[in-house]
This record gives structure tokens, sequence and C-alpha cells, in this order.
């Protein structure tokens, strides 16, 4: 849902050629959970076509910021910035709670391109 969220906002903003959005995870689900795919077609992202992948340290130490959606254990370089966000996993959460997920992900992503990005 981040990278989702993250990528409307970037074109939102004109910012295809400044940001680069990297998504995965440290031990990625098999596939997107179907209340996930349905909160966020609510809001006219759709995300069934995406596969979980993983994402190496590596990976994650070529970025200026990593956001965690709460069970992260990373210890990643010092010039990189981690957010651990302490979301809940809307998997097997009933779908009102996945939008409650959804909303607040959506708030905090707006929010992180608001402090890089000031219009």
């Amino acid at each position: 849902m981040s990278a989702a969220f993250a990528e409307r906002e970037r074109t939102e903003r004109g910012l295809e050629d400044e940001v680069e959005i990297l998504t995965g995870g440290t031990h990625p689900a098999e596939e997107v959970h179907p209340e996930v795919v349905e909160a966020m077609g609510e809001v006219d992202i759709d995300i069934s076509d995406r596969e979980p992948r993983e994402v190496s340290t590596e990976e994650l130490n070529e970025c200026d910021v990593v956001a965690t959606m709460g069970c992260s254990t990373l210890e990643l370089d010092a010039d990189v910035e981690v957010r651990d966000w302490a979301l809940d996993d809307p998997h097997g959460q009933s779908v009102e709670k996945v939008r409650e997920i959804r909303d607040e992900i959506k708030q905090r992503v707006s929010a992180l391109f608001d402090e890089y990005y000031d219009e």
C-alpha cells in the first residue's frame, strides 16, 4: 500500500525524475492479500497484479529513507533514515481494519513527501 501511495504522490507532484521507489519486504507474503487489493481499489488504486518481493539489505542501504511497517529489525548504514511506522499487518484483518491501515499509510506517505518536497 505504501508504495502505491508513494507512486501516486510522486506522479501528482511531478517528481518522476527525482524520486525512486523501492518496495519489498524482508519476509514478503506469497501474494498481495485480497482484503488489501479490495481496500486499495476503493481509492482507485489497482494493485491486483502486484507480487510481493524480497528486498535485500544491500538494496535498502542505497536508499535515503526506508519506511518499515512495524516489523523491522533492520540494521542499515548510518546515512539511511529508517522510519518505523508501527502499523498493524493487514493480513487476516477485516476490510474495515484494512481501510484504517490504508488511510494511515496514505497520511504518512503524504506527510513524508511534504517533509522532503514542500510544495
